[in-house]
């Protein structure tokens, strides 16, 4: 059997020449807090074991 690919998008949202730049700044500052959030629970989460 041969499988086919299937995409949920578009022909054109796959072309890497579509105009796009990259994630745009409200997107990146997402990702900034929400890794420093994990970073601190994750700091403090191994600080409390070593603590103990």
């Amino acid at each position: 059997m041969m499988m086919m690919m299937m995409s949920y998008l578009p022909k054109g949202e796959l072309d890497p020449d579509n105009g796009k730049k990259g994630p745009s700044m409200n997107r990146i500052a997402v990702w900034l807090v929400v890794g420093a959030v994990g970073v601190y629970l994750l700091g403090s989460g191994i600080y409390g074991i070593l603590t103990k």
